[in-house]
């Protein structure tokens, strides 16, 4: 088996470039409707409950975005194991260190966590983004072949 990417190429924009223009894009439109910068119909500030329901809105969105897309990973395996880039530093996982993989499908991005045996330098998960599939509704092919690479490793 050749070395290959299992991880979306989109994983870097996802990871880091959409979390800050929608946190900084948000939180600066929330900020200017408190401060009266955002005017309604007839020159009128926004309303209190308004106000408030967008700074609602801008932490619960800047917590799912940080727990759906920060914590992504890039992902390469070869014959022997996987290796796991936060971009900074790259760790070597052995395919027995693995002792589950799943696949949550309700969420767009359909991200892959891969569940360890004991703790590496990412802690004992790692979350991916998989290559993106038209019409995937089903699980992806990576998941089961994960569990295979695993199974084989000694699962």
């Amino acid at each position: 088996m050749n070395e290959r990417t299992i991880s979306s190429a989109q994983t870097f924009w996802m990871k880091f470039v959409f979390p800050t223009i929608w946190i900084a894009i948000f939180g600066l439109g929330t900020l200017a409707m408190f401060c009266g910068a955002l005017r309604g119909h007839e020159h009128t500030a926004a309303p209190p409950e308004m106000k408030w329901a967008f700074l609602a809105a801008w932490i619960v969105g800047t917590a799912f975005i940080y727990w759906t897309c920060a914590r992504l990973k890039k992902v390469r395996l070869d014959e022997s194991a996987l290796y796991v880039s936060n971009y900074l530093e790259e760790v070597r996982i052995p395919f027995d260190a693995i002792a589950d993989v799943t696949e949550n499908r309700w969420i767009n991005i359909h991200p892959i966590t891969i569940h360890l045996r004991s703790a590496t330098a990412f802690g004992d998960r790692i979350v991916f983004m998989p290559k993106l599939r038209v019409f995937g509704w089903r699980s992806h092919p990576v998941v089961s072949e994960l569990r295979k690479l695993a199974q084989v490793q000694g699962l």
